[in-house]
């Protein structure tokens, strides 16, 4: 076959139109079946649960994840801390958590399911800044009332290792605790409540 006289310029041309042509329909039948797997506009604002391993958390240790496009902090406390949080009852707001946002099952002196497993929004209920964890005792910028727990920096709020909040600071509310449950000894999923059997 002679292909002396062909125009090699303009078949090239072709191909690459037509690949480009191809492409953009490809795109185009393919957007709507990809958007069908999305989660829903109502799911996406809800926010989806977040599963969290805990199996190598050390005591003592806070790991932070995000949930809801904010972030939350998991605490493993230690037994002095655990003793420590019914001491200061009389210099909290509201030490029994009534007036503050938690799921029923972490309305306790603890403000947990597991006491030394301790969850919450890591954001200071007074103008949404992120306080710092200052776990350490009687520190010199902090003073010797304080017994370990979160600092917000912005405005000078105190909480403790429970979340709760001291009294004369800005913050009005303890620490909201987020739905969570335990699917196992190590894994925690936030954002879905504990299931309560009932016989």
């Amino acid at each position: 076959m002679n292909n002396e006289g062909v125009d090699k310029s303009k078949r090239q041309f072709l191909t690459s139109a037509l690949t480009v042509v191809g492409a953009v329909g490809t795109g185009y039948l393919a957007v709507p079946f990809l958007a069908q797997m999305q989660p829903s506009t109502k799911a996406m604002a809800a926010g989806a649960p977040v599963q969290v391993d805990i199996s190598k958390m050390e005591t003592g240790q806070l790991i932070r994840v995000a949930w809801r496009g904010k972030p939350v902090w998991i605490v493993n406390r230690t037994e002095e801390v655990l003793t420590t949080l019914s001491t200061l009852n009389d210099k909290l707001r509201d030490p029994l958590s009534n007036e503050s946002i938690q799921p029923p099952y972490s309305k306790n002196p603890n403000r947990s399911i597991k006491p030394d497993i301790f969850i919450a929004v890591g954001l200071c209920t007074h103008l949404g800044c992120s306080p710092t964890f200052r776990p350490e005792i009687a520190p010199v910028d902090l003073g010797n009332d304080w017994k370990g727990g979160f600092f917000c920096p912005c405005h000078g709020s105190w909480f403790d290792l429970a979340g709760r909040v001291y009294r004369g600071v800005p913050a009005p509310t303890n620490l909201e605790i987020p739905p969570h449950r335990y699917v196992n000894d190590s894994l925690i999923i936030i954002g879905e409540d504990t299931v309560e059997k009932t016989a």
